[in-house]
């Protein structure tokens, strides 16, 4: 466990925008930040970073918080795994037992598979550099091919040695669990025939070993790569997927890659590890690879987080390149801007690499790089020949990949620039794109239409599960805490009677007293366990703070700090400058806000001592002066309470 004053350390020292500007582009508009959100789909930026608050919203889908939350939710880390995480980043210490492998089993599903993965990396890095075997193979492999040192250690290169078992047996004899190290892929378990125990074997035997890391770098996968002849034998064998592992979601290198992405604005996109490797070790950081796969749209996602450009980088190989227009489409239909660069024939990026000097290759990619229209019609053109059908085929691929491109004016631009290498007028490709974006919208219509059908069943469910909620708001208790949680640490001063001077509070510490005194607990259990944090606090004589509430391992008090704090700089001062109307800051509004919460708060539960004495009436007839005579008091507890809010009590 995280000692309080460590924790507390963590969430002041951490910085929202720096923590999110790890895994999301963020540019500057004015005081705060702007980007693409991580959590959905969109085109227009509407995902807003406040460094000034500690605060991170989007306006698109409703996700917000700090950086402890920005971790748990895009990281899919737990409570403590997010504060281990800021600590590393920030480099502060915390101090905890080493797990034990029986806390190791004991631990989530999830952890348990990055922990078993870490001591895998960590193995196969010590095989390859201690062990006979592995510096005879793993490390003169790597060495051969030209891989320095620190390049080997930046990437957490590795060896697996031949023995049927070795990495596996010494796992399970430091306490590591059987059942995690087959799911997380490493070891093969083939189950007990007649008579004949259950064996198991190493996955990745016999193989140089290339760790797949998250965007966080934790190590969620490997590669291995055979260095055998024989043709039975897979070259590469990778990890199968598992909870910490989806193929389709991740790009190799990207850890590494993130920071020069959003530097230069450009992603080179290769297909292997040792392309990233070689690029990495020539100076070219922005670059990631799709690992083999055929390139995703949720691998795009990830590319567009950082940057809104890409580079293709292929080999000289054009069956492969056609082969890979699919994956230029599906960038284009998610927005961004698609380069495409061909190495000469005989070579691909990790060849060209070790080749070239780091001056060349940086060259050779900023020059030849070209745009994917160029790029796509000269590989076409070379099938056509004066071929007219074929021609009219290879026009028309052309258009249907415009035709994906979001934007309007990037469609225009490239319909003009591909009538001018096609030899075709400008609007009948147009008249061709409008055609098919035409045929599409009416196919996307349509599929809409049908969703929209089958989800009316259940409309009527969601309009009753609303209503539902908002008859059971407690608007009172609400406004009380979101004042706590706005204003809990400011003063301001109590006038009772407005010609008397009045007395000066902390908001919280008269907040507490008031409520206490009234000897009235809050209904709703989560403005509860937020009081209490205050009542904890005032008791332990310091303030809690905003990012502590913001950070909150419960996920209810999180959420609600978070909108109640969005809430309070809503009012700008713009309005005053462009619309010269007088605003009043909620800080000016304050005594005025707290007296009226209290009276509020104060009146509905009077009105609900009345309804159940009235009850108590109904049901005990026989004490009827008693309880009328509670009534009565408290009919005029009630007036009094309406008249300070300056309302009108009718009879009912």
């Amino acid at each position: 466990m995280i000692p309080r004053e460590t924790v507390d350390e963590i969430i002041e020292t951490a910085r929202v925008d720096e923590v999110v500007g790890e895994f999301v582009n963020l540019k500057k508009r004015g005081a705060n930040l702007l980007g693409l959100c991580p959590f959905h789909n969109e085109k227009t930026p509407s995902f807003t970073v406040s460094p000034a608050k500690g605060i991170y919203k989007c306006f698109g889908c409703g996700k917000a918080g700090g950086a402890v939350n920005f971790l748990m939710d895009h990281e899919q880390y737990s409570y403590p795994e997010a504060l281990k995480y800021l600590a590393n980043k920030y480099n502060i210490e915390i101090e905890e037992d080493e797990q034990s492998p029986e806390e190791i089993q004991a631990a989530n599903q999830k952890e348990s598979l990055f922990i078993v993965n870490q001591f895998a990396k960590e193995t196969f890095i010590k095989i390859m550099n201690e062990d006979e075997e592995g510096r005879a193979i793993g490390l003169s492999y790597f060495k051969e091919r030209g891989f320095r040192t620190d390049i080997i250690e930046k990437f957490g290169l590795g060896y697996c040695k031949e023995d049927w078992s070795h990495f596996t047996d010494l796992a399970l004899e430091k306490g590591y669990s059987l059942d995690y190290l087959q799911q997380a892929g490493l070891t093969i378990v083939k189950e007990a025939e007649e008579g004949k125990p259950k064996r198991h074997f190493d996955r990745f035997r016999a193989r140089v070993m290339f760790p797949i890391h998250n965007i966080s770098g934790r190590v969620i996968a490997f590669g291995g790569r055979t260095l055998k002849a024989d043709k039975k034998t897979a070259k590469y064998v990778n990890s199968p997927e598992s909870e910490i592992y989806n193929k389709s979601r991740v790009l190799y290198g990207l850890h590494l890659a993130k920071r020069k992405i959003v530097e230069t604005e450009n992603c080179y996109l290769v297909e292997g590890y040792t392309d990233v490797i070689s690029l990495h070790q020539q100076g070219i950081e922005n670059v990631v690879a799709s690992s083999g796969t055929s390139l995703t749209v949720d691998q795009i996602k990830l590319i567009k987080r950082y940057s809104p450009k890409v580079t293709i980088l292929y080999d000289g190989d054009e069956a492969g390149i056609k082969a890979s227009f699919r994956g230029i489409d599906l960038i284009l239909e998610e927005g961004l801007s698609v380069k495409v660069l061909a190495f000469p024939e005989g070579e691909d990026p990790d060849s060209f690499a070790r080749n070239h000097s780091a001056e060349e290759v940086k060259s050779y990619l900023e020059s030849e790089a070209v745009d994917f229209i160029a790029f796509k019609t000269r590989i076409l053109v070379g099938e056509t020949k004066n071929d007219p059908i074929k021609r009219a085929g290879m026009i028309r691929e052309i258009v249907q990949s415009i035709a994906l491109i979001p934007d309007p004016i990037t469609r225009s631009v490239y319909v003009q620039e591909s009538s001018n290498l096609l030899e075709i007028e400008e609007e009948t490709l147009m008249l061709e794109l409008n055609k098919i974006r035409r045929q599409k919208l009416t196919k996307n219509i349509q599929r809409r239409e049908d969703e929209q059908r089958a989800e009316q069943s259940f409309e009527h469910l969601a309009v009753e599960k609303k209503l539902e909620k908002a008859e059971q708001k407690e608007y009172q208790e609400k406004d009380l805490i979101e004042t706590l949680i706005k204003f809990g640490n400011q003063e301001f001063t109590y006038r009772p009677d407005e010609k008397e001077e009045g007395e000066s509070h902390k908001v919280s510490e008269y907040l507490i007293d008031e409520i206490i005194h009234d000897q009235i607990e809050f209904k709703d259990p989560l403005y509860r366990k937020v009081f209490q944090l205050f009542v904890e606090a005032k008791e332990a004589g310091k303030e809690l703070r905003e990012q502590e509430l913001i950070s909150n391992e419960d996920k209810e008090i999180s959420v609600m700090a978070i909108e109640a704090l969005l809430e309070k700089y809503e009012l700008s001062l713009n309005w005053e400058e462009k619309h010269k109307i007088l605003t009043i800051s909620q800080e000016e509004e304050l005594p005025r806000k707290i007296h009226k919460g209290i009276c509020s708060w104060r009146l509905s539960r009077v009105i609900d001592m009345i309804h159940e004495k009235q009850d108590e009436l109904k049901e005990n007839p026989d004490n009827y002066e008693d309880i009328i005579g509670v009534i009565s008091l408290l009919e005029e507890a009630k007036k009094k309470l309406a008249a300070e809010l300056g309302r009108i009590v009718l009879p009912k």
